[in-house]
């Protein structure tokens, strides 16, 4: 199963955006999908995560209150809405599937182009 982000984009602060996390195929309801972000000079960090069969949701500090991740059964998709956007929050977002929220892929782990989010003061 291969994961898709897409929803990036420039905002100002204070404004939203929703990434969406699209898989290829079914997820098993014992995935667990995460999001991560890299900032520019930053190391990639947690920022959400939500176990696919529970729902069950997970969320960095720095983005409690702010973000919200949900997801679309029938679509195989995961959303991340993002409220109340910071220029902190600029990064490129990530999502991966793995069996554990917080879980970060290997050093092998192709990450591939992520989405951009741009959050201008």
């Amino acid at each position: 199963v291969q994961l898709q982000a897409s929803g990036g984009g420039l905002v100002q602060a204070g404004g939203s955006l929703r990434l969406s996390c699209a898989a290829s195929g079914r997820l098993y309801s014992s995935s667990v999908i995460n999001w991560f972000r890299q900032g520019p000079g930053k190391e990639r960090e947690f920022v959400a995560a939500m176990r696919w069969g529970r729902g069950s949701t997970y969320y960095a500090d720095s983005v409690k209150g702010r973000f919200t991740i949900s997801k679309d059964t029938a679509q195989n998709t995961v959303y991340l809405q993002m409220n109340s956007l910071k220029p902190e929050d600029t990064a490129t977002y990530y999502c991966t599937r793995g069996t554990s929220p917080y879980e970060k892929p290997g050093p092998s782990y192709h990450w591939g182009q992520g989405t951009q989010v741009t959050v201008s003061s």
